[in-house]
C-alpha cells in the first residue's frame, strides 16, 4: 500500500532512499528529503507491505505529469514484483494523467510498466 510521506517517517524514507546510488552521500540524501517535504511538486511515498516498509518512490509533477525521480525495494524483497505494484498503483490512484520516467530509472520503469500492460 501506498503511503503519502509525512515527517514522522523521515528516518524510514531516508533509510530506504539511501539504497539508491545516487543517495548515499548524507548531505545529498538529506537534501532530497528537505525537497520532497517542502517542494509541492515533489510527492514521496513509501512501499508498506503488512507492518513492514519495504519501497519507496519519488515524483516530481509538472501539468499533471508525474516523472519518477526516485524507486527502491529494500534488498530482500526485490524480484518480487513490488517496484511492479508501487507503479500500478501510483497509476491507479488519479492524481496524475501521465507517469514517466528519468533515464536513470527508464530500464525499470519500462519493465514494470510492461507487467502492468500484460497483466491488464
Amino acid at each position: 500500500m501506498l503511503v503519502r510521506y509525512k515527517k514522522s517517517l523521515e528516518k524510514i524514507a531516508m533509510g530506504l532512499l539511501s539504497l539508491m546510488p545516487s543517495e548515499k552521500n548524507i548531505k545529498k540524501l538529506t537534501e532530497t528529503i528537505d525537497a520532497y517535504a517542502k517542494d509541492e511538486t515533489q510527492h514521496l511515498y513509501l512501499w508498506k507491505q503488512q507492518e513492514e516498509y519495504v519501497g519507496i518512490v519519488g515524483v516530481t509533477v509538472e501539468d499533471e505529469v508525474a516523472t519518477l525521480q526516485h524507486i527502491c525495494v529494500v534488498p530482500s524483497y526485490r524480484g518480487e514484483g513490488i517496484a511492479t505494484q508501487i507503479l500500478k498503483e501510483l497509476t491507479a490512484l488519479g492524481t496524475y494523467q501521465e507517469v514517466c520516467a528519468i533515464d536513470d530509472i527508464q530500464p525499470l520503469f519500462d519493465k514494470c510498466m510492461g507487467c502492468i500492460t500484460d497483466n491488464k
